[in-house]
């Protein structure tokens, strides 16, 4: 499967919507459109990753470097990661934990949650 990335907008927010398999091969696409939101002057940006199958440890860097990016330039990322079943992203929450990385990220249930700034984020 492929990797498939849609961007939108929601107010301050670029919401990037990220579906199929994240991986050594599809990964640095995600990596790429976080560098151009950035570089278009994003500061708030929420990685929708509620379409994602599957999810290597390349696609885990590409998370964290996109965290440390967001940071670097006092901006803020969110990712989205429905709690339950394979169908609704939950492979990506099971990865982040056992890698012990989850707690890095700011997680919400939905883009309404994220871009919601009176939303808290979803317990690690």
């Amino acid at each position: 499967m492929t990797l498939k990335v849609m961007e939108d907008e929601q107010g301050e927010w670029a919401v990037l919507q990220v579906s199929g398999e994240m991986d050594l091969v599809t990964s640095p696409a995600v990596r790429q459109h976080v560098h151009e939101a950035v570089a278009d002057g994003r500061r708030s940006l929420v990685l929708d990753l509620s379409g994602v199958r599957f999810c290597d440890s390349s696609g885990v860097g590409v998370l964290i470097a996109a965290r440390r990016l967001m940071r670097s330039c006092q901006g803020r990322l969110r990712l989205i990661l429905p709690a339950r079943g394979a169908e609704d992203g939950s492979h990506v929450n099971r990865v982040l934990a056992a890698l012990g990385v989850r707690r890095l990220f700011e997680v919400y249930p939905d883009v309404t949650a994220a871009v919601d700034e009176a939303a808290s984020p979803l317990s690690a």
